[in-house]
């Protein structure tokens, strides 16, 4: 049997296709899967800034076009970039085991966050990275990056930024972990929906192929992406808005911490229940509703009219 997966080009996309394809080429001995690359949105425009990019699924839109299409059987993303409006012909048939969640700080000197000198540059395109910092070291100039993980290290070594902040996962799986100065709390760094994990994504229809790719699939971070993709949904608010959530399953508890913050970072709504791990989409759409009676839609607008 011969399938054919998306991907984009960058070398952290192609890796972790790898992980996904020799995974499921070991299970199914018969399996062969060959490799499309595409070019996304977010390709397109590497030096625009992504808050400047005003539509929804930039890194993954083209390449579910094309499972849609059939051109391609299915595609391996980042969860954190994929809506939570995927498109109706799709569905996540699965996600492989969560890699870590949390986000690090790489700096020059070896210094962790709170010893970095007033005034220095931090660099993140990410409005929620950049609310947290605002929130935490309102000192610091915090300064927009983009390019693909080695670019931004790359950036930094070069002296035009001070410190970055990435996900560790993406470090982990190009083997620069040593690069990490500083794991970041997920209280204070409270990460994007789906951060650390992969999913695959097929068409509805072919029910075939899901039960091939539900081999690869693990239980606990599948659960772990209904919650926050469910707080995702029913807060609303995006990519462009600062929103952090992570589920952690611990048995048969689970335990989701939600954050959203203003712009300027000085108000910040954080909340963290715990609830029965077989009803993630429950405690999701429970953890959402608070944040919103505790006045996280207003801030959410915010966002969205600055």
């Amino acid at each position: 049997m011969e399938l054919i997966v998306g991907t984009r080009g960058s070398r952290l996309s192609l890796l972790q296709k790898e992980i996904v394809t020799r995974k499921l080429e070991a299970i199914c001995r018969d399996l062969t899967i060959k490799t499309k690359i595409i070019k996304t949105e977010g390709d397109r425009h590497r030096t625009q800034p992504l808050l400047s990019i005003r539509q929804k699924g930039v890194f993954e839109k083209e390449i579910d076009r094309m499972v849609v299409r059939g051109d391609v059987d299915f595609a391996v993303h980042s969860l954190k970039d994929v809506p939570t409006d995927l498109p109706s012909k799709t569905i996540i048939a699965a996600v492989p085991k969560r890699d870590s969640p949390y986000d690090v700080l790489i700096s020059n000197g070896n210094l962790r966050l709170k010893s970095i000198a007033l005034g220095a540059s931090v660099g993140t395109s990410s409005p929620r990275r950049m609310a947290q910092l605002h929130h935490l070291r309102p000192d610091l100039n915090v300064e927009p990056i983009r390019g693909n993980v080695e670019t931004r290290v790359r950036k930094l070594d070069e002296g035009l930024y001070n410190a970055i902040i990435l996900a560790e996962a993406g470090l982990k799986r190009l083997g620069m972990q040593e690069r990490v100065t500083e794991r970041l709390s997920l209280t204070q760094f409270t990460p994007s929906a789906g951060q650390g994990a992969l999913a695959l994504v097929t068409r509805k229809d072919n029910n075939d192929l899901i039960k091939i790719l539900q081999y690869v699939n693990d239980p606990q971070s599948m659960a772990e992406a209904h919650a926050e993709r469910a707080f995702m949904r029913k807060i609303g608010g995006g990519c462009k808005v600062p929103l952090g959530i992570i589920a952690q399953t611990h048995g048969r508890n689970m335990i989701l911490r939600g954050a959203v913050l203003s712009p300027d970072g000085k108000t910040k709504i954080h909340v963290c229940r715990s609830g029965s791990a077989a009803k993630p989409t429950k405690l999701g759409i429970r953890v959402a509703q608070e944040m919103l009676n505790l006045g996280a839609d207003e801030l959410s607008k915010r966002w969205k009219n600055s």
